[in-house]
Parts: C-alpha cells; structure tokens; sequence
C-alpha cells in the first residue's frame, strides 16, 4: 500500500518555490531532512477553509507587519505543494567510503605514519587540486588509467578529470616553478585520488595515495633511497620481509631486447603495457596484442625467455655485463645491501609497470607468498621516469618515486592481525552538577584547553549515571565536576577515574 502524503508542509515566504520533500521509511535506510509545520490532518485532507486561512497567514507574513501594509510591495505568495516523498540511498557510491570516527582515527594513524617517515628522510609535503585539466591524464593510447578516468566538461566547457593519480600533478608543479626550484627536490604527498575500475579486495574506485619523489637525481642513489623509506615505513607498522619484498627490474631490459630486433623506440611504451599483463590475460591474447603493435615472433620468444629470468646472474648470461640495464641493477643490489635491506629485495624480469612514462629502473612492493595473482595486489610500485615533463611540454628532469596506496595496506595489516587498537581518549570530562553552574563549567573546560588538554564538556543537564557512562566510552582521565558550595570556594571537584582517587582542587591550580 502506498504511503500516505505527509501533512508535514515547507512553508517558505516570498518564494514561489516547488519543493519535493522526502517520508521517511521505517522498512529502509532511507532519511530525510526538511523543515516541518504541522497542520491538522481534516485541514490537509480536502479543507478548503485551511486554504484559505492559509493565504491569509501568507499574505500577513509578507507583508512583514501582521497584515498591516508596511512589508515591500509585490512579495510573492509562496506555492504548496505535498507530494510523496522519494527515498535516497543512505550508502555512500559504490567503490567510495566513509570514515566515521574508528575509521578516521585508523587513516590517520597510518597517514602520520606517512608523515613521519617522509619528515626523517628529508622530504617536504606538498598537495594538488584533485581536480585537473583532463589532458594531463591523457598520454599514449592503450594506458589502462585512461579508460578509468573521471572525467568530464566543466561549465566553461572545460575537459576536467577526478586526479587517477598524483605523478602528473607534481610534473605540472614542477613545470610551472621552473627555474625558481633549487635541485634536488625531495617531495612528498597524500592525496585522493580516483579511477572507475572493477572493484576487489583490496582496490576501490577511491583511494588515498602516499607518493614520495626525487626530482634532479639521475643516479641510482635516488631509487636506493625511495626503497629504503618503505622498508622503514613497513618496519614502525610491525612488517618484516617474512610478510613483503620487492620484485625490481628495468624498463631498460626489455629496451635491450627490443633492440636487437629493430623494434623502433615510439613502440616501446605500448610494449611494455601490453607486457605488464602477462599474470592478468592469457599468454595467447598477450602474444596477439604484440603482434599487433609489430613485435615479430622471435622477438616475442626472446622477450618471454628474458621476462621468466629471477635472478640477475641470469640475465646477465643473456644480455652480457656492459648495458645500462645490468649497471643500473648491480648498483641497486649493492646499495640495498649498504642500506640494510638486501633481504627484502629480489630481482623479477616481468615487472615492468603499466604506465608509459617510465624509463628505468621499476619496482613493486607485494605479499610474500602471493603472486600478483593472488589474493591482494601489489601494495605500491614505482620507478624511474626521467622522460615525464616533455610531454607536458616541459624541459626533462631526471626523476623517480613511487605511489603507495591505503585500502591495500589495510587489508593486508587485519590478516596479520597488526591492526592497531585506536579508541578514543580524552584527558578530562567536565559536568556542572547544576543547570546554573553550566557557565562556570564552561569556564573551566576553557581553562584546560587552553593548557593543551583535551575536554569533554558536558553541554545537557545530565544525570552522574550517564556522565560516567560517557567518561569510560571516551577513555577520559579525569572527572571534573562543577558543584555549588566548591564553586563558591573557587575549587572543583576532580575524581582520577583510573584510581578513583577524589579531591577538590583550587581553580588557579588546575592542570
């Protein structure tokens, strides 16, 4: 049976307004907010006194004195109109969260985790406009982010995109600052960022994305030290390289065989991501995709040989020892060892990374045990991209960084159970014991704060009942209760709600 009309109106005066209000339904999550008079049911049902009493109130409210005629001329009569209301997902998008207050205090323990390792490796913190120009998430054609982008024209009929990632937003910085930047930059950022993808475990439609970059280093020294920031971020969050490695290669591998199969160097960035889905579509559709770009087939062969080689030694016996692509590794390798980390770190030929823009060396943080196949994926990945600015019309600048996400982390952090515990905790809650004393316990709440502590201030007349119920809910410290007879004494009554230690203590001595 349908729902009856509310006899709930939205009575607005000198607007004409047409207004479809929603009901709310008890059998949905469904909710409502609207501004409510009531009239009696007979008067909404068919009264035809209740229109005409209702014309009336509306011409005295707009003539703003009662009927009198000292409002302004000509104010419209506003327009009723009941209607049965509409039901509204209370969810929030598909693939976006929210962050009520135990999930908020869980994303920012772990982004002040970000923080701080990026603050003890020198890096400064900077931020973009989640919203940019369309065409600088727009490179070569076969990029996966290009399909799964937000985008759309804005009303100056502007091509603008929801930011799929942060990279061509610091290029474009770093572009626009130009010759005022004093290199090396050592940036760092924790941004939103959004791409319309199939949803798993793991990967949503939003996320929140830690980069870390180097901006004006051309050596591997810079990818050392990327590498080095994650282990020491995995290591304060309780991971070990039991639990995570890094798979690493070079983009410069592949170039060297493509090489000598006279595959020109504008195909390389198509190659490489076609390669990138080598664990995610059949080894035959891979193969035809090559084809189709010109890759031969005994360059595909040889690709495939080298893609399969785990262990640098390996590769060497295939390519030799005097490319740049063995030079950059061997040099990574050793300084992992220097570092410290040499046991989270292994060589893997197929990680090539599916973005154009990289140039060399390249790098994924996964699971131990898991392969990008499995369960969760890849927690970050990064590299070198030392050819990025030019194609926003920039002057190159050697670079590397990486992009490290939440949602993954999350997840992988409640299978080894070393989620943290985050309850609420406040130092002091503070309660007048009566209505009259709510000002001086307001007083006091300020006098605390001002100290640095944090306060809960009791703002109903509340029974003590449910104010300690309060105080263990929040973890609070102290109770501080505002009573006459001490007030008039200058003192407050403070309870140590861990000891249940009580005293009275002067106001001028409240710390």
């Amino acid at each position: 049976m349908a729902a009856k009309p509310s006899s709930l109106l939205i009575f607005q005066p000198r607007l004409n307004l047409r207004l479809k209000p929603f009901i709310f339904s008890s059998s949905s999550l469904a909710f409502s907010i609207i501004l409510r008079i009531p009239f009696p049911k007979a008067s909404f049902f068919g009264n035809r006194k209740f229109h005409s009493s209702l014309s009336a109130v509306s011409s005295a409210q707009s003539t703003g004195d009662g009927g009198n005629g000292g409002g302004r001329s000509g104010a419209l009569s506003p327009t009723l109109v009941a209607e049965e209301l509409q039901k509204i997902d209370v969810n929030p998008p598909k693939g976006t969260r929210d962050f009520p207050p135990e999930d908020m205090r869980l994303r920012n323990w772990l982004f002040n985790n970000f923080r701080e390792v990026s603050r003890v490796y020198g890096f400064e913190e900077v931020d973009f406009p989640v919203l940019e120009s369309e065409a600088l998430f727009i490179r070569k054609a076969g990029e996966e982010i290009r399909d799964q982008l937000y985008c759309f024209e804005d009303r100056g009929n502007r091509r603008v995109a929801l930011r799929p990632e942060l990279t061509p937003s610091l290029a474009r910085l770093v572009i626009q600052k130009g010759k005022s930047l004093s290199l090396p930059l050592k940036w760092f950022a924790i941004g939103q960022c959004w791409r319309y993808e199939r949803m798993t475990r793991g990967r949503r439609r939003e996320h929140y994305q830690w980069n870390m970059d180097i901006i004006g280093v051309p050596e591997v020294t810079a990818e050392a030290e990327l590498l080095s920031s994650i282990v020491a971020f995995f290591k304060r969050i309780g991971l070990t390289a039991a639990d995570v490695g890094f798979k690493v290669s070079s983009r410069k591998v592949l170039q060297e065989v493509l090489k000598c199969y006279g595959i020109p160097e504008n195909m390389f960035g198509k190659v490489c991501i076609i390669i990138d889905k080598i664990e995610k579509i059949p080894l035959d559709e891979m193969k035809k995709e090559l084809k189709v770009v010109g890759v031969s087939e005994d360059a595909i062969e040889e690709m495939l040989q080298v893609l399969s080689v785990k262990s640098l030694t390996k590769l060497e016996e295939i390519l030799g020892g005097g490319g740049e692509a063995m030079s950059d590794l061997k040099q990574l390798f050793s300084l992992a060892e220097k570092f410290g980390y040499s046991d989270w770190i292994q060589f893997d030929a197929s990680i090539v990374r599916g973005l154009a823009y990289y140039t060399g060396i390249v790098f994924e943080m996964l699971f131990q045990g898991f392969d990008r196949g499995g369960k969760l994926r890849a927690i970050c990945g990064g590299g070198r991209y030392d050819r990025l600015l030019s194609t926003f019309g920039g002057d190159d600048l050697p670079a590397c960084g990486f992009g490290f996400g939440d949602a993954v982390i999350v997840e992988l952090l409640k299978e080894k159970k070393l989620l943290p515990e985050l309850n609420v905790e406040v130092e002091n809650i503070v309660c007048a014991l009566d209505p009259d004393l709510q000002g001086a316990a307001s007083r006091v709440a300020t006098i605390l704060r001002e100290k640095g502590q944090t306060v809960d201030l009791v703002l109903e007349n509340k029974p003590l009942k449910w104010v300690f119920k309060r105080a263990t809910r929040i973890n609070a410290q102290r109770l501080i209760l505002v009573g006459s007879s001490e007030w008039q004494r200058g003192m407050v009554g403070v309870k140590d709600l861990s000891s249940g230690e009580q005293r009275e203590v002067k106001l001028d001595e409240l710390n």
